[in-house]
């Protein structure tokens, strides 16, 4: 007996069968097959996230925030670094002019995924935001790819808006971009320029997230109403400086360049989805994320086509720069002194992003460790701050040493291809969850919704292969109607399963299948060398998932079946107990009285 609990104690935080010996190990080595078809075929209730998952952290997170905090928090999410450089990038390499409507295309494309993420945000409100829609609605396998996709986006993004602080620092500071990195020629050309500022910068933000959730967001309030007033301010001054003829020619790179545009820039909308991980924290979730997300991506959105298209008026789209394209277009202008203000605007915004990501990413981490697919001390809160603290700091030391070796450009396509990967998977996942409940559906109509969903998912996939490999037309009137037949078969054919308690999603099935053939498009701009970054890390998150993920999973869950099954047993034993005491005081009365 003593051996057991010195085995079990040995493992406080993988308190798991398949882990207390190596001889379990090897076993649940050997029963994979088994183990993987169990956790791709298993579901998440929505009352076991709201109520057993979230018990693993022990302690609540504090509800503090409103609809007010959200929108604040969804525009210092997303309005960072992007629009300040990519602008210059896409502008000048593939849509000149035309990237005011490269903006509006992922904007469209993000608003339609807001409205999924609503719905499950406001059902499920969790701290993990959409790894929790996944797993409830496509099972623990799919979740923790998708999940492994998340949190390297998160790593990602917040390496990237590091590496552009340095640069727009260096502009504040009157220097070239690169004079604050240092160049080691040993390490490969992509990876030769070090930057440790970005990784003060990080370890900055870290002690704030920390500190408490609404500190961060008293915080991102004056970060981000500095940053809008300095946006308008860039218009104001920019458009007294305007040049219609400069938006001739409009779209020199044609369509092809202006999505491919489109592709890139969506980095410029990573983050809204931080909005639904605080959701834990939120007093009013059915109200306040609905108007917190539906604000700030309006904003945003409106933001980022004014800015470009200032931009483009002030300077030849030939001569915007690609790293600082607003400092040097004022400069050529003869308004030298808005340099300085770009770049403190910058800097403010991406300050303001990275606190939020910080306190985003944070809460996925801890969600996903609340699963025991991750090491259990992730899922801690802090008895004191009320907050996860180790979850952030792990989150932000892998992002400082992402940042510390890999530029911008390398970032963020790579971030691109894993934000729409994520963003489609959530809009399957609210078509799963309209459609399909276990128990209520007849093995018909899933037949049917399997039947759409491969339709929809195959010909949005094939009109992205034709669009990057073809400039022909035919293949769309191949692809187009196939998918405007399986979301009109869902439509038709299909009955719902599920409504809504609180707030639902309009139109469904289409948008949410719009939302997927748009990510699906938008994907098939993206160049080659990303997906190949983006597969090696999906390896990765498979093998890791296999050897460790999978039977930590798996052997929660049988203990967690093992245990309901008890107490199913003393629930019973109880109450039989008093009818049996019952009988015996009886019989004893009966015996007395003889």
């Amino acid at each position: 007996m003593a051996g057991t609990e010195a085995s079990i104690n040995g493992f406080h935080d993988y308190p798991k069968n398949s882990f207390q010996s190596w001889g379990n190990y090897f076993q649940a080595l050997m029963e994979i097959p088994h183990r993987l078809l169990d956790r791709i075929m298993s579901r998440s209730l929505d009352q076991t996230k709201l109520v057993e998952v979230k018990a693993e952290s022990q302690l609540e997170m504090k509800k503090t925030l409103t609809w007010w905090d959200l929108i604040w928090f969804g525009m210092g999410a997303v309005i960072g670094s992007g629009i300040f450089v990519l602008t210059g990038l896409e502008t000048q390499s593939h849509a000149g002019p035309a990237v005011v409507l490269s903006y509006v295309i992922p904007g469209i494309c993000a608003l339609i995924s807001v409205f999924c993420y609503t719905e499950f945000a406001v059902e499920i409100p969790v701290a993990s935001g959409s790894f929790a829609y996944r797993r409830v609605e496509l099972g623990d396998f799919v979740a923790f790819i998708a999940a492994g996709n998340i949190i390297i986006e998160y790593v990602i993004g917040g390496a990237a808006l590091a590496s552009s602080w340095t640069s727009y620092f260096a502009t504040l500071c009157n220097h070239q971009h690169g004079d604050f990195r240092i160049v080691v020629h040993s390490l490969p050309s992509d990876y030769q320029s070090l930057d440790p500022v970005a990784v003060v910068v990080i370890f900055i933000i870290c002690i704030l997230a920390v500190i408490s959730t609404k500190a961060s967001s008293r915080f991102n309030y004056v970060t981000s109403i500095v940053h809008l007033i300095v946006i308008i301010l860039i218009i104001i001054a920019g458009l007294t400086k305007a040049n219609p003829k400069n938006y001739t020619p409009f779209a020199p790179f044609g369509a092809r360049g202006m999505f491919q545009a489109s592709a890139g820039l969506f980095f410029t909308y990573v983050g809204f989805d931080d909005v639904s991980t605080v959701a834990e924290e939120t007093k009013n979730p059915a109200r306040d994320i609905p108007i917190g997300l539906f604000g700030s991506m309006v904003i945003t959105t409106l933001a980022y086509c004014l800015l470009a298209m200032t931009l483009c008026l002030m300077q030849p789209s030939a001569n915007v720069d690609k790293d600082a394209p607003y400092s040097v277009a004022f400069q050529a202008v003869g308004m030298g002194w808005a340099k300085y203000r770009v770049a403190l605007g910058a800097l403010k915004g991406m300050t303001s992003v990275l606190l939020v990501g910080a306190v985003g990413q944070a809460r996925y981490l801890t969600h996903i460790a609340r699963t025991h697919m991750m090491p259990h001390c992730l899922a801690k809160v802090h008895e004191r701050t009320k907050t996860t603290i180790n979850a952030t700091a792990i989150m932000l030391v892998a992002t400082a040493i992402i940042a510390f070796f890999t530029p911008l450009t390398i970032l963020a396509n790579l971030l691109s291809v894993s934000t729409l990967f994520i963003f489609m998977l959530v809009a399957v996942a609210l078509i799963v969850r309209r459609y399909y409940v276990s128990g209520v559906t007849t093995q018909v109509n899933r037949i049917k919704l399997i039947v759409c969903l491969v339709l929809i998912l195959g010909s949005s996939f094939g009109t992205a292969v034709y669009w990057a490999q073809s400039d022909g037309w035919i293949g769309y009137t191949i692809t187009v109607p196939i998918w405007f037949v399986g979301t009109m078969g869902l439509r038709l054919f299909v009955p719902h399963a599920r409504n809504p308690r609180l707030w639902g999603v309009p139109l469904v099935p289409w948008l949410p299948s719009a939302s997927i053939a748009i990510n699906f498009f938008l994907l098939g701009s993206i160049d080659k060398a990303s997906y190949l970054r983006f597969g090696i890390w999906t390896g990765i998150l498979m093998v890791y998932y296999l050897f460790f993920g999978l039977h930590l999973s798996y052997d929660d869950a049988k203990a967690k079946a093992s245990r309901d099954r008890r107490m199913d047993e003393q629930s019973k034993v109880l109450e039989e107990v008093p009818a049996q005491e019952f009988v015996n005081v009886g019989n004893a009365s009966t015996l007395g009285a003889t």
